[in-house]
């Protein structure tokens, strides 16, 4: 993850705590975040690929397969 990234997003957060934001920094505070989540859920969607779920007869699968069972 971009550290400039994360340094901005705090900025800005510490900024609106303090003093308030013009609206093009909250637009600006707006765009980071959704690029920041984004950059989390693509992390988080790469872990549960390797993660493998045991079923109740023994069989080892992949947890996405898994999930998909269930559903």
């Amino acid at each position: 993850m971009d550290k400039n990234l994360l340094n901005r997003i705090n900025e800005l957060a510490k900024k609106k705590r303090e003093q308030g934001l013009t609206p093009e920094e909250q637009a600006e505070q707006k765009k980071l975040y959704k690029i920041y989540l984004g950059e989390i859920r693509t992390q988080f969607d790469k872990t549960l690929d390797n993660v493998s779920v045991q079923e109740k007869d023994g069989e080892v699968v992949p947890f996405k397969q898994a999930y998909k069972k269930n559903k």
